[in-house]
């Protein structure tokens, strides 16, 4: 079963014909990391990436003052890791820390990029994944420059409605960068007409 799902949301990305899939699954082991563990971290060296199958996971900085900055939100069925630190051989800017109790398929990057010459497949379906986490972040990012305060909201609503009431009004706040004041107005706001 958990095999089908790690093929699924391959394929979605590039379907691997049967010795590079045979070669791709083979990396991949189940792993539970929980609340509050970190599956990479700011400064270190990130080894791993991971389809995420259930749990909710959040990237992020600590700014100059200390403060946590949020830069993201994995989900259950994305793909997860510190890409930049993956392909750059650099430590991590972020950290990506579980929020809740997550199961995740991991493999060893160093492992997968073992298989390239031989399976040039991998190499590929490793960039397009590594580029579609890229869209959407320039789109988040985009989103949050050009949005009101209230389509922000909206916007983080419909794409994770679940993380409401999940997170602290404050690590929202910081997400959809706003202030504790303009976020409180725009969730009375959203309750007074129904969201």
């Amino acid at each position: 079963m958990i095999l089908e799902l790690l093929k699924a949301y391959t394929d979605c990305i590039l379907p691997l014909d049967t010795a590079d899939w045979k070669a791709f699954s083979s990396l991949f082991r189940e792993r539970i990391l929980r609340k509050g563990e970190c599956f990479a971290d700011e400064g270190k060296y990130a080894l791993h990436f991971s389809l995420l199958l259930d749990g909710v996971s959040k990237a992020y900085y600590k700014n100059k003052d200390g403060m946590d900055c949020c830069t993201g939100f994995f989900v259950a069925k994305q793909w997860m890791g510190a890409y930049t630190s993956l392909l750059s051989e650099l430590p991590s800017e972020i950290t990506i820390q579980a929020l809740t109790d997550c199961r995740l398929m991991v493999a060893d990057f160093s492992s997968l990029e073992s298989l390239y010459q031989k399976h040039p497949a991998l190499e590929r379906l490793f960039h397009l994944l590594v580029e579609q986490h890229q869209q959407l972040k320039q789109k988040r990012e985009t989103e949050m420059a050009k949005m009101n305060i209230d389509e922000r909201y909206l916007t983080f609503l419909r794409i994770f409605p679940s993380l409401d009431a999940l997170l602290s009004p404050e690590e929202i706040a910081v997400y959809l960068h706003l202030s504790a004041a303009q976020l409180a107005r725009v969730r009375s706001m959203t309750l007074m007409v129904g969201w």
